[in-house]
């Protein structure tokens, strides 16, 4: 098994996931990895931008390798739904949900057999999952479940955004605010710290500086703003230090990202910052630059990556869509997987030194 091969799923078959898988496999930032997908989804993608993209079909990941330099394997999941090439783009089908699900149910399954290095996703639409009956609200609880074991504990895992210039790790993740706010528990602040310390020094950090960001306004202002901080997160960092991690709050969480941004001139205090919620994690992240930012499963048994923005809808099927996430998320699973980039444009993979 080539060190190199990640499998790549198609993600929603009307968004703009075909469209950017194409567009980096026409521009080289895919050699080494198989599509699991549709490969008539793929071919109407890439005629938005009037590429002729070769394109083959394969039964199997490692039959990929028998085909020529430059052209894009497309391996089909079993179960995959008929004539999703025909559907309309942009709109919300449960029949691309139930195909996006067929693509990763069958992508773990070919990793945990070791055909391939890592996975990289192309956004899904939730509600398209929900159409489906799929009972998993996202890509990261999907992959969560399908890594477990029969009749073993799900391995607890984070989600981390990152770009060049900040890292944040979360402790929760695509539930309703009101519930994050109960999940943020003494235990899940402490395994995030520790989840995130591990997947530092798998890519190389042995002592990494973990920001904690607090949950109320203040960081709760010693208690007049909520008591959180003092009751839960302050407890779980002390937890922390006293385990060898370098963790240090709860800070400001309108003021932390700043501290912890490395940009020219500004070298960050920290290395990462851990964050309570999704949206308070997520969006200084993404205001930085989507088109690098790069989203990253820790804790899962085998390397995952996305791009960190969703399926587009509004602009599926004009030949718009940028694919530099995708390349930064092929590139950084690549590096995670201990195998080289094959970018020819150099491009950066977003994810700074993680």
């Amino acid at each position: 098994m080539p060190p190199a091969r990640l499998l790549l799923t198609m993600g929603d078959a009307v968004g703009i996931g075909p469209e950017i898988i194409a567009r980096a496999a026409a521009a080289g930032a895919t050699g080494g990895c198989v599509v699991i997908g549709d490969v008539q989804v793929l071919r109407r993608a890439a005629r938005l931008f009037g590429d002729g993209l070769p394109l083959a079909e394969v039964a199997s990941p490692a039959d990929a390798d028998a085909l020529p330099p430059g052209c894009l394997a497309v391996c089909p999941p079993p179960g995959l739904p008929p004539g999703l090439e025909q559907l309309p783009w942009g709109r919300i089908d449960a029949r691309c949900g139930a195909a996006a699900a067929a693509c990763i149910e069958a992508a773990v399954r070919w990793l945990q057999q070791g055909a391939a290095a890592g996975l990289v996703t192309a956004p899904l639409h939730k509600e398209a999952l929900a159409a489906a009956g799929v009972g998993f609200p996202g890509h990261t609880e999907m992959l969560q479940a399908l890594a477990t074991a029969p009749g073993a504990a799900p391995p607890p895992v984070r989600m981390m955004l990152a770009n060049d210039e900040l890292r944040v790790v979360l402790v929760t993740i695509h539930v309703a605010l009101r519930r994050a706010i109960e999940q943020v528990t003494f235990d899940a602040v402490l395994q995030t710290l520790r989840i995130a310390q591990a997947a530092a020094q798998g890519w190389g950090e042995a002592r990494p500086r973990i920001a904690v960001a607090g949950l109320n306004p203040h960081a709760g202002e010693g208690g007049l703003f909520g008591d959180e901080e003092r009751t839960i997160i302050a407890p779980a960092i002390a937890a922390a230090r006293a385990l060898g991690i370098d963790a240090s709050g709860p800070y400001a969480p309108d003021t932390v990202f700043m501290r912890a941004r490395h940009a020219p001139g500004h070298p960050g205090e920290f290395d990462l910052v851990v964050a309570m919620t999704h949206d308070h994690g997520l969006i200084p992240v993404k205001y930085l630059g989507v088109a690098h930012g790069v989203n990253v499963t820790l804790g899962l048994p085998f390397v995952r990556t996305s791009p960190d923005h969703g399926t587009a809808f509004d602009i599926a099927g004009r030949g718009s869509a940028d694919p530099s996430s995708l390349k930064a998320a092929i590139a950084h699973a690549r590096r995670l997987a201990g195998a080289p980039s094959r970018d020819p444009q150099g491009a950066s993979d977003g994810a700074g030194p993680g």
